[in-house]
């Protein structure tokens, strides 16, 4: 039976998160929150205690210049995290910290591919080409490209170096993010909300409405969405298929 699951939410940015976890616990979610800052995981991660939800490890990296001081954090928490996010390179906003975000992202890799079986969630806005580069085609785990957003020439490369690429409402929305869509083969795509970030019908994307994002990859693919539903779940399972006690301590 396939389920609803959400790969890239931020929990703790929602202005109701006890509304949303109720949400989430009663329609079975399988969710993976991240965060932007090894401070905010700790605390997370403290305070849920739910069997549908695993917390990430992030440093957004937007954030890598203004809060330098958490680097240390990141590395002593990053042994005991399976799940990594958000994490990667932003050339658009911070082109000015070039050369510490692509330091610690390369860091960051080679530490993940070190330890191995890490889950990465992964910021690539204008900076696809570095992204792709730094992680390489022999990963010692699994990427997923959020909110993909680079050149065909790049995911064509991610999608050889066997990448997932997590699809948003806000993707399906473009002409250059449904084209993005179209690219990605099926056994790669898996969905996120990017909640509080994306809204639809000017209200913040929530779990309600991910049904509209299967819909929507539905149409652009040419699948029936009960199929397309069933492919996205079974990426799902294979995403996280070295983490038994997820899905299957749902079932117990």
């Amino acid at each position: 039976m396939a389920n609803f699951y959400d790969t890239h939410f931020h929990l703790d940015l929602q202005d109701s998160k006890d509304k949303i976890l109720k949400y989430i616990e009663l329609n079975n979610i399988y969710t993976i929150a991240v965060t932007n800052l090894p401070p905010l995981y700790e605390k997370l991660d403290k305070e849920i205690q739910s069997k549908y939800i695993r917390i990430a490890l992030g440093f957004h990296p937007e954030l890598i210049n203004q809060y330098k001081k958490y680097i240390p954090d990141m590395w002593r928490l990053l042994p005991n995290a399976k799940y990594i996010g958000e994490v990667g390179i932003d050339l658009k906003a911070n082109k000015e910290s070039k050369n510490l975000q692509v330091s610690f992202f390369e860091n960051l890799i080679e530490q993940c591919g070190n330890i191995g079986n890490k889950i990465l969630s992964v910021h690539s806005r204008m900076a696809a080409s570095e992204v792709v580069s730094i992680i390489g085609s022999n990963f010692n785990g699994k990427v997923i490209l959020h909110w993909y957003s680079g050149t065909k020439k790049n995911q064509i490369q991610a999608i050889s170096n066997g990448y997932y690429f997590s699809v948003n409402y806000a993707m399906l929305c473009s002409d250059s993010g449904k084209k993005i869509v179209a690219n990605i083969p099926n056994d790669r795509i898996l969905i996120e909300t990017d909640s509080p970030f994306i809204k639809i019908d000017n209200q913040v994307f929530n779990p309600l409405n991910i049904k509209k994002i299967i819909e929507g990859i539905s149409k652009i693919k040419g699948e029936n969405v009960d199929d397309m539903q069933n492919i996205l779940w079974n990426n799902f399972l294979n995403l996280i298929s070295n983490e038994d006690s997820f899905v299957k301590s749902t079932h117990s």
